[in-house]
């Protein structure tokens, strides 16, 4: 928990503070970038909040944060508002679960609330206000896991909700040895026909993403927006496994229309179908040239 003897001299003066115990996950400058800031390699607070709203995604933030190192001086009056807030709605029938873990060194997780029963997309914190969230929302069906590094809590999760874990063969190991799906090849897999689970070796020998409806892609660690390039791109210096098949991955990838990338980590990013296949073109050019 955060600490304000921790504090960190970056803070603006204020209520909401940023301590020493950040990791640099990047959780809290994307889910309130009008309040959060990377200075010094950590995340720190440049501007304090000044409405509801500010208020609202800052502590929607501090909730998420997977080592709990945003606090505040005062007791936060308003926290039972953000905890029922969370999952907070993407769009349509998709919502951002919140609550990352320090396990998955702060990777995002995602919801689908679907009439034929909901699909978890990775593994948040298992925290009793978003499993009270959850519950409400219909529980889980299926909890897709991307590849071995983001699977966090999934082990609380299926145990509370009887659901159905999904992962590549190529990813269990002792916490995973006990999925119930354990997917095998390189083929796409249809789990339903609005879901389907493509096979992407790159980052992990048996890392997945997930494409719903033609467009939602729910892409783990295989593909983000990178601030720093300005379009999709990939980690190079985060591949455990094979850049050139990661490479590879990525043109099969490209031959897919989607209009939501919702990564576990990086940012996420919305467009058309055209404005996709323009940045999956600037993505995969990028790629060969590192």
């Amino acid at each position: 928990m955060a600490h304000v003897a921790n504090r960190r001299s970056e803070n603006i003066d204020g209520d909401l503070y940023v301590d020493n115990t950040c990791i640099d996950c990047d959780t809290c400058r994307w889910m309130a970038p009008t309040v959060f800031d990377r200075q010094g390699e950590m995340s720190a607070v440049y501007h304090q909040p000044i409405d509801p709203a500010e208020r609202l995604q800052a502590m929607q933030a501090l909730l998420s944060c997977p080592t709990a190192s945003i606090g505040t001086i005062n007791k936060p009056e308003d926290i039972k508002a953000a905890q029922s807030s969370i999952p907070l709605l993407v769009a349509e029938n998709v919502y951002h679960c919140g609550y990352h873990a320090e396990d998955s060194y702060g990777a995002a997780s995602y919801l689908i609330q679907h009439p034929d029963g909901n699909i978890l997309v990775d593994s948040p914190r298992f925290t009793p206000p978003l499993v009270k969230q959850i519950e409400a929302m219909g529980g889980i069906k299926y909890l897709y896991l991307t590849h071995r590094d983001d699977v966090a809590d999934h082990q609380k999760f299926h145990e509370h909700f009887g659901c159905d874990r999904i992962l590549h063969q190529d990813e269990v190991n002792v916490d995973t040895r006990a999925v119930e799906h354990k997917l095998q090849g390189v083929d796409p897999i249809e789990l339903t026909p609005e879901l389907l689970i493509i096979p992407v070796p790159g980052h992990t020998k048996g890392h997945t993403v997930l494409l719903y409806k033609n467009k939602f892609l729910f892409s783990g660690d295989h593909l983000a927006f990178r601030r720093q390039l300005g379009h999709l791109g990939a980690f190079r210096d985060a591949c455990w496994y094979s850049w050139s098949e990661q490479i590879k991955s990525m043109k099969a990838l490209a031959e897919y229309d989607f209009e939501w990338v919702l990564p576990g980590h990086g940012r996420r990013y919305h467009g058309d179908v055209a404005t996709m296949h323009e940045q999956m073109d600037l993505c995969v050019n990028w790629m060969a040239t590192v």
